[in-house]
């Protein structure tokens, strides 16, 4: 028995009819929906004949049909149409990944507060962000006439949008002309290698939707940015002052202004190999920490970055103390942002034993 398009039109409609009232479909209910000139007799034979071929079920004699898992498939394949998200949800999605951003760095601000209030010596912390991504696909959805979303994928999987209202209506032809030209033009390329010549080229090319070019490849190097980033949140820099080393101001000036938040990522060290680094005096390539101890935990944030996590103090440190924190602190880190679990703690790790 073929399945006509005629039965695909009437499963369809079965299918979300059911979805959306999770009651069995008559044929009355087709008849009126379908927007198919047949009669409810012949949509009662297709329904039958879909049965037979195993896309509906009838759970009672009395009732109409409802899908089979065997009919889903067939609608997920080949019948539904994409759905369009309506502004107010996209909004709501930005919203909740906006806030994911915050959280991310508050709670990464905290771990340093919290490494510095149990060590008394100054923390750092930081994202260690990614090298060289690159942006792998553009997608660009119509919303509506006058608004779209950009949607950015990178070579790690990570994906980013952005709702655009614009002033004036814009074609799906238009839209899918601009997807093509970024997709052809932007994609494989670095942060570096996305120049002002290469802007002028596309935009020439985009014709009247030159100034749309400009719009989404700005967008696509923010998230370029962001991925690549690094900020360091520092803590209990004062803690210095608390050691014999460190008493004489003078003496603990420069190390203070060399743990100051404005202070450049690249000054930290971060562990290659092994998820703790342990560097002690002249170690430590930068001057300022020549007299110093250096520990450093990493820990897994996702998306394909890490996180690094550390203290400074004087090379006369109590290191299995100060390791043992760092470590439990990193895994639970690794754990928070990975399962949104926290590691086991001691007591239940002696209860196994």
């Amino acid at each position: 028995m073929e399945l006509t398009e005629r039965k695909k039109r009437i499963l369809r409609v079965v299918i979300e009819n059911y979805i959306e009232t999770a009651e069995p479909v008559g044929s009355k209910t087709i008849a009126e929906s379908s927007g198919l000139d047949i009669s409810s007799a012949t949509i009662r034979n297709e329904m039958a004949d879909l049965e037979e071929l195993g896309y509906l079920e009838q759970p009672h004699t009395s009732a109409g049909r409802i899908p089979s898992p065997k009919g889903y498939r067939l609608y997920v394949n080949e019948l539904m149409d994409d759905y369009r998200l309506s502004i107010q949800e996209t909004q709501r999605i930005n919203q909740a990944l906006h806030l994911k951003m915050a959280e991310l760095d508050r709670v990464i601000d905290q771990a340093g507060r919290i490494v510095s209030q149990l060590t008394q010596y100054p923390a750092f912390a930081l994202s260690s962000g990614m090298e060289r991504v690159t942006i792998r696909r553009f997608d660009l959805l119509m919303v509506e006439r006058s608004a779209f979303i950009i949607v950015v994928m990178t070579d790690t999987n990570v994906v980013r949008n952005r709702l655009v209202r614009l002033p004036s209506d814009l074609s799906e032809p238009q839209l899918q002309l601009l997807n093509t030209l970024l997709n052809t033009t932007f994609t494989g390329l670095t942060l570096e290698q996305i120049t002002p010549e290469l802007m002028r080229v596309a935009q020439h090319a985009a014709g009247e939707s030159y100034g749309l070019i400009s719009l989404v490849v700005s967008f696509a190097i923010e998230v370029l940015e962001e991925l690549e980033h690094r900020k360091v949140h520092t803590s209990g820099i004062a803690h210095l002052l608390e050691h014999p080393e460190y008493r004489s101001l003078e003496k603990a000036q420069t190390l203070m202004s060399y743990l100051s938040e404005d202070a450049d990522p690249a000054r930290f060290p971060i562990p290659k190999g092994d998820p703790m680094s342990i560097l002690i005096g002249p170690e430590n390539v930068a001057e300022a920490l020549k007299d110093t101890s250096v520990v450093v935990a990493s820990y897994d944030i996702g998306e394909g970055m890490r996180g690094v996590i550390g203290v400074v103090g004087p090379t006369r440190m109590d290191y299995a103390k100060i390791t043992a924190r760092l470590s439990y602190l990193a895994q639970g880190l690794s754990s928070l942002f990975g399962r949104g679990e926290l590691p086991p703690s001691a007591d239940d790790k002696n209860d196994k034993n």
